[in-house]
């Protein structure tokens, strides 16, 4: 049942008294530990608040890939689960601030420092994930494209270089027939 399709409901809660409607507030934003940190972003922080979130991924994410690089044994598998779960941080952190660029130059680091050259056989048991790998990152390039051509044209010259930067990665990788077929140009 949608709030918008009970206008009679609707009109009950507005009549509500201040108080009541206060406290059913509260014990609905205390539900959503998302909603609760956007409107604790929104209200209480600053400016430099979202540079300081912004610094704290940025680190998060250069010394997870660092560390993976550095792992003995790394293979597609690992780099595919690592991209997953840094890409779900920067869903939060956008989710919290409603920001387009700092979510598009975290996205842009992220794919910029993941290694997807694997040469592992396809027949091997790890060759499905190196697929898999090769298939999120494109998927996340193309997500990412689509966000920077809806970003204003001073952040998308700003943006430019790096945007580039993850298109030559894609060729460099051999994935440009591919994403030629998504979508993808060659230069932005």
């Amino acid at each position: 049942m949608l709030l918008k399709d009970q206008k009679e409901l609707k009109t009950a809660i507005t009549e509500l008294p201040v108080k009541e409607k206060d406290k059913l507030l509260l014990r609905l934003i205390a539900k959503d530990k998302v909603l609760t940190e956007h409107l604790h972003f929104k209200l209480l922080e600053d400016p430099s608040d979202l540079e300081l979130r912004q610094q704290t991924l940025e680190e998060e994410i250069t010394i997870a890939i660092q560390g993976l690089k550095l792992a003995a044994k790394v293979g597609s598998r690992e780099s595919l689960v690592l991209l997953r779960r840094l890409n779900g941080r920067v869903n939060h952190h956008y989710k919290v601030t409603k920001d387009p660029q700092t979510d598009a130059e975290l996205r842009l680091l992220l794919l910029e420092l993941i290694p997807v050259d694997y040469n592992e056989s396809v027949f091997s048991s790890l060759g499905k994930y190196n697929e898999r790998l090769k298939t999120y990152f494109l998927r996340s390039v193309l997500a990412l494209y689509k966000k920077y051509v809806k970003l204003h044209e001073d952040l998308q010259y700003d943006l430019n270089e790096k945007m580039n930067s993850i298109l030559n990665k894609i060729v460099r990788e051999k994935l440009h027939k591919t994403a030629a077929e998504l979508g993808l140009p060659n230069q932005v």
